[in-house]
């Protein structure tokens, strides 16, 4: 929710009114949001991955592990890294010379995006964005990959085949909304990357990115809820039967 808090309003005035300007210091303020939250929702993941594979290979030490002085110290440790990792970013953008073109193909200040308008060398920048991507988003890939595979290898051993679609069952909207995550990331980062021709691809993928995810997350996780798919259903049969009163 963060991430599309961050660019949601810009989009509406583009689309709206017209209002495509953005002053450099705004945008390279956009720039640190977005990296910062894009972190925050990996983070988020890997700590998620965390809590399922405890919850389903460690069952019995679930309240040991998974405390409140936990969720309080993962909570500090995500803020503090993509916060602090992410402030060169921004700061390496402001440092170019932007001497000439002065209009990006793009609804938002994405780093590769804005720093592509420089005049000078912005091999730094890039550099540095590969270092970013990864040790954040290549590390927090890497756990969660970790935990699924711990996770899998745990439920292949269990004997009742109605326990391991259980403990199946309550990984599936997280594996949904990571691989739709990880693969956007990938995708836009190699068509930065390939300087394509298209510009709409990019575009369109980081509205998919940027909107999709906070508008499935309530329906993916909300409806493994069997009382909220209960009244659901309750309220869907209502309302077809008051239309066709």
């Amino acid at each position: 929710m963060g991430l599309a808090t961050t660019i949601m309003p810009k989009i509406l005035a583009i689309l709206w009114f017209n209002a495509k300007a953005i002053s450099l210091p705004e945008c390279f303020l956009q720039m640190y949001v977005i990296h910062c939250f894009v972190g925050m929702e990996s983070s988020i993941f890997v700590c998620m991955a965390i809590d399922r594979y405890v919850a389903i290979c460690r069952p019995l030490r679930y309240p040991s592990i998974i405390t409140e002085s936990f969720v309080v110290k993962a909570t500090v440790l995500m803020a503090l890294r993509n916060t602090i990792s992410t402030i060169p970013v921004p700061i390496l953008a402001a440092q170019r010379h932007y001497c000439s073109q002065n209009q990006i193909e793009h609804f938002l200040c994405s780093n590769l995006g804005v720093t592509s308008l420089s005049c000078d060398d912005r091999t730094i920048n890039s550099i540095y964005q590969l270092i970013l991507a990864w040790t954040l988003m290549g590390s927090d890939l890497g756990l969660i990959i970790l935990s699924y595979a711990l996770i899998l290898h745990s439920v292949l051993k269990l004997n009742s085949a109605e326990a391991a679609s259980k403990a199946l069952s309550t990984c599936t909207s997280h594996l949904i909304l990571i691989l739709f995550f990880y693969t956007v990331v990938i995708v836009i980062s190699i068509t930065h990357s390939a300087a394509m021709s298209v510009p709409i691809i990019p575009v369109l993928l980081n509205v998919l990115h940027n909107v999709i995810p906070p508008a499935l997350n309530p329906m993916v996780y909300a409806l493994k809820n069997k009382e909220l798919r209960q009244g659901l259903h309750r309220f869907l049969k209502y309302t077809s039967r008051a239309t066709s009163a």
